[in-house]
């Protein structure tokens, strides 16, 4: 049996390959355009084991070498570098670092989502990308407005866009080319908008009855609205991939960090590891949450007398996100009682 490091690059990868005695047969350099001499180089070596760090790129290489390799492992960069460090190797995590790893049988595995899972994450991602193009161009639209006292609250409706070919006469010639093409752009975006938002549609009505359930279960939750269960599905993925609560905050990049020194302990703010599309939904969605219920705001409240407003805000959404993953857990719908705490009720399955 041989065992292959990989170290994927942008325009190359480089490997390392190692018997069981850790003993080095070859090291060599690959070019990603040539994926025909990469699978010819990896059949050579018969039955292996080969390794590659869960890196932005991984999943072109991953696909190519499934078929070939009798196992594949996805190393998770952070978790293998502090492997390597215990072990006195502090270099760069390099091919022949994986391959050894690999023989040793020390690898901490990365999750790998399913492909409805990428579908769904690319989908999500692609749709905030867009809402934030609509939204900057918006705001330019606005900026140029009320340079001449003709921003309006209701601009963007269609008594708005009616109302935008009037003022554009009272423009000089150079705001008229920039609001022109401004509008080109926001009409652009919003059709973009639309239509990502027709594909998740459809892309919800194939879930599977599990996953429709879960939907359920979250959208029972006071203002937690389709957006937010639709990154917190997409983001989160597997919820049984995570021991416990407190490893779903960590992923989330919402737990807060420490530092000892001589005998004292400091806190430090949130990691802000993971995804920063998921905090960002999770603390808007805590503010929702803060305004719209008295239980959550009580909680702010007495939060934010201790350790101000933003890091009770914080508080609050790590605290929503653990509720969110027991529920999704347990399948349990949220309910509120009036006396006590949160409660939960099952979750009818919904109509196939």
């Amino acid at each position: 049996m041989n065992f292959i490091g990989i170290d994927l690059h942008k325009q190359t990868i480089s490997v390392c390959v190692k018997n069981q005695e850790r003993k080095v047969l070859k090291r060599q350099s690959l070019n990603c355009a040539e994926p025909g001499k990469i699978v010819a180089f990896f059949r050579e070596w018969g039955e292996f084991q080969a390794v590659v760090e869960a890196t932005a790129s991984y999943e072109w290489l991953w696909q190519l070498l499934e078929p070939l390799a009798q196992r594949l492992v996805l190393a998770h960069p952070k978790k293998l570098r502090v492997i390597a460090e215990s072990k006195n190797k502090s270099d760069r995590l390099d091919a022949e670092v994986l391959a050894d790893f690999l023989v040793l049988d020390m690898i901490p595995e990365a999750y790998r989502p399913t492909l409805r899972q990428r579908q769904h994450r690319a989908l999500i991602r692609q749709r905030c990308f867009v809402q934030k193009n609509l939204t900057r161009v918006r705001n330019k639209i606005r900026r140029v407005l009320s340079n001449y006292n003709a921003d309006r609250r209701y601009l963007f409706t269609r008594a708005g866009l009616q109302y935008l070919r009037e003022a554009k006469q009272q423009l000089s010639e150079a705001d008229r080319v920039v609001l022109n093409q401004l509008l080109a752009q926001w009409d652009y975006h919003r059709k973009q908008f639309q239509a990502v938002g027709r594909r998740l549609k459809t892309f919800a009505q194939k879930a599977s009855i599990k996953e429709k359930e879960i939907r359920a279960v979250l959208g029972s939750m006071p203002a937690v609205g389709p957006t937010t269960i639709e990154v917190v599905l997409s983001e989160i993925g597997d919820i049984e991939r995570f021991r416990s609560q407190k490893k779903v905050v960590a992923y989330a990049g919402l737990a807060p960090g420490h530092r000892e020194s001589a005998g004292h302990k400091k806190d430090l703010g949130i990691t802000k590891e993971g995804s920063g599309l998921l905090r960002w939904v999770l603390i808007q969605t805590a503010w929702r949450m803060v305004r719209c219920t008295l239980r959550w705001r009580s909680v702010y409240e007495n939060l934010k007398k201790r350790r101000g407003s933003k890091r009770a805000i914080v508080a609050v959404a790590r605290r929503l996100l653990t509720v969110m993953a027991a529920l999704w857990r347990t399948g349990q719908r949220y309910r509120l009682d009036s006396g006590g705490p949160p409660l939960a009720q099952a979750v009818p399955a919904p109509a196939k």
